[in-house]
C-alpha cells in the first residue's frame, strides 16, 4: 500500500501558498516581499496547477506559491506532493477545509506500486494541530485499498483472490469471515450468483464479514465483486473488455468504507456482503432467455448476460434483506447509463429515504466526495417486464438504464428500514489533482460521514 506522505506534525517545513488568480493579485500582502517579487518577475498569477519556487539567498527553496484559479476545492492542493521536489512542506493560504486539503494531499501522492516502482518518492506534508491525525490516515488508508484493488488485474485478483482480500481486512479487526464457493451455492440458495460465475475457472462465492456487537444497530454493505467481466455470451466488444478488472469497485469499495468503520470503532454491528464472479465464457455459461432461479424466489428473465452484475447483487441483497438492517448501502459499476447521464465524476445515487438522500448529498458536498441522486420512478418498473418470468433483468428499448437497473434491485429489498444504491465509476480515466488515472474510491467518505453521526463510537 502507497506510502503516507506526511510529515512529523508540527509547525516545521517549507511554506507553500496556495493562491487563486483572485489573491494573487495581492501577492504583497500574502507573502514575503522577496517571494512577491520573483513570483511576479516568473509570471506567477495564480492559474490553476501552477507552481512556483522561489530561492533564498543561498539556492534553497525559501517557500512555493501554487494556483488554484478562481473557486477551487480543499483537494485541488493534491497535485503538490508530485510537483515540489522532496522534503516536507506546510500548506498556507486559500487551502478552505486544513483536514480536506491534507487529505487531498496524501491521496495525490498515491502510487500504485505493486508491478513497477517508482523512482522517486512524493513531498510530505506537515500538519499542524487542528487537524486529526488519526482521521486523516484512516481516511486515506481506505481510499489507497480501494483504488489498489481495483488497479490489480484480474490474473492477481479474481474471486478467490478477492475473497482473501476480504479475509486479509477481517484479520487487521478480529472480525468473522465465512464464504459459500461453487457448488455450495446452490445448496445454499444462491442461484443468480452460481449461474453467473459458473463459466469461470476460478469458482463463484459469496463472501461475509461480520464485525461489531450483535445488539448494536445492523448497518450491512454489499458489493458487486465481478473480477472480470467478458460480457458472457453477449461478448463485449475489445475496447469496452479492456477495462474490466475495475468491475468489481463496489466491492473494493465497500472494503473500504468497512475499513473506515472498523477503525473508527463505530458503534454498529457491521456485515459486508460480497459476490465474487467472474463473467467468463464458456461451454456451461448462462445464456440471453434463460430463466434463472433467485434467493428471493422470483423467476428472472436474462435479457443480456452482459448485465450480470445486478443479478449477482440481488441474490447478496436478498440475503442481507433477511435479517431487516437498519441500513444497507450496496455499491457496484452497475451500469453505462449512469456514466452517460452524470459521468465518470458523479456517482448516481438512489434511495426512497428522502432523509437518508439528503445526508448523503449533504457529507457528499461537506467532505468533496459528490453524488447525485437519481429517482426510484415507479412508472419504468414496466420495463421490466417479462412473458415468460416473474421479471426481466434488463429494461426494453435502453432508456433510463440506470433506474430501470436500480427498480430491479429495489425488488430484492422489502424489510431493510434504509437501503441505498450507488453506481459508481470506481475509476479515474484522466488525472486529477488528487488522484492520477485508475481506480478510485467514490461515496464512501460521504457515506462514513453519515454512518459516524448516526452511529458514533462509544
Amino acid at each position: 500500500m502507497t506510502r503516507l506522505a506526511l510529515a512529523s506534525q508540527g509547525t516545521g517545513g517549507i511554506p507553500v501558498h496556495a493562491l487563486t488568480r483572485e489573491s494573487a493579485k495581492t501577492l504583497e500582502d500574502r507573502v514575503p516581499a522577496e517571494a512577491a517579487r520573483w513570483a511576479r518577475a516568473t509570471g506567477f498569477d495564480g492559474s490553476a496547477g501552477k507552481l512556483c519556487l522561489v530561492p533564498d539567498a543561498s539556492g534553497a527553496i525559501a517557500c512555493a506559491l501554487y494556483g488554484l484559479d478562481k473557486a477551487p476545492q480543499a483537494m485541488d492542493v493534491g497535485k503538490l506532493p508530485r510537483l515540489l521536489p522532496g522534503g516536507d512542506y506546510r500548506l498556507e493560504g486559500d487551502i478552505g477545509d486544513a483536514g480536506i486539503a491534507a487529505l487531498g494531499w496524501l491521496l495525490g501522492a498515491y502510487r500504485f506500486e505493486r508491478y513497477r516502482k517508482s523512482a522517486s518518492s512524493p513531498a510530505n506534508l506537515v500538519i499542524d494541530e487542528t487537524v486529526d491525525r488519526a482521521w486523516l490516515e484512516s481516511m486515506a488508508q481506505a481510499v489507497f485499498l480501494a483504488r489498489d484493488l481495483v488497479n490489480t488485474p484480474t490474473n492477481d485478483l479474481g474471486p478467490a483472490e478477492l475473497e482473501q482480500a476480504v479475509r486479509d481486512l477481517a484479520g487487521r479487526f478480529d472480525a468473522g469471515v465465512t464464504s459459500i464457493v461453487g457448488d455450495a451455492l446452490l445448496e445454499r440458495n444462491f442461484p443468480m450468483v452460481h449461474a453467473v460465475g459458473r463459466a469461470s475457472n476460478s469458482a463463484p462465492r459469496i463472501v461475509d464479514l461480520t464485525w461489531g456487537n450483535e445488539g448494536d444497530p445492523k448497518v450491512t454493505l454489499v458489493g458487486k465483486g465481478v473480477c472480470f467481466d467478458t460480457g458472457g455470451l453477449n461478448i463485449k466488444p475489445g475496447d469496452s473488455m479492456s477495462l474490466m478488472k475495475k468491475d468489481m469497485g463496489g466491492a473494493a469499495n465497500v472494503l473500504g468504507l468497512a475499513r473506515l468503520i472498523m477503525t473508527a470503532g463505530l458503534r454498529v454491528r457491521l456485515r459486508v456482503i460480497v459476490g465474487a464472479v467472474e463473467n467468463s465464457i464458456a461451454g456451461n455459461a448462462f445464456r440471453p432467455g434463460d430463466i434463472l432461479a433467485s434467493r428471493k424466489g422470483m423467476t428472472v428473465e436474462i435479457g443480456n448476460t452482459d448485465a450480470e452484475g445486478r443479478l449477482v447483487l440481488a441474490d447478496a441483497l436478498a440475503w442481507a434483506d433477511e435479517e431487516a438492517p437498519q441500513v444497507m448501502v450496496d455499491m457496484a459499476t452497475l451500469t453505462g447509463a449512469a456514466r452517460v447521464a452524470l459521468g465518470p465524476d458523479l456517482p448516481a445515487m438512489f434511495t426512497t429515504d428522502d432523509g437518508f438522500a439528503d445526508a448523503l448529498a449533504k457529507a457528499g458536498m461537506r467532505v468533496e466526495d459528490p453524488m447525485w441522486r437519481l429517482p426510484l420512478w415507479p412508472g419504468y418498473v414496466r420495463n421490466l417486464s417479462s412473458g415468460v418470468a416473474d421479471v426481466n433483468h434488463i429494461s426494453k428499448g435502453g432508456h433510463a438504464g440506470a433506474i430501470t437497473a436500480a427498480l430491479f434491485l429495489q425488488k430484492f429489498v422489502e424489510k431493510t428500514a434504509n437501503w441505498a444504491h450507488f453506481d459508481i465509476f470506481a475509476w479515474v480515466p484522466s488525472e486529477k489533482p488528487w488522484a492520477p488515472v485508475g481506480g478510485e474510491a467514490q461515496c464512501i467518505r460521504a457515506i462514513f460521514d453519515v454512518l459516524s453521526r448516526r452511529y458514533p463510537a462509544s
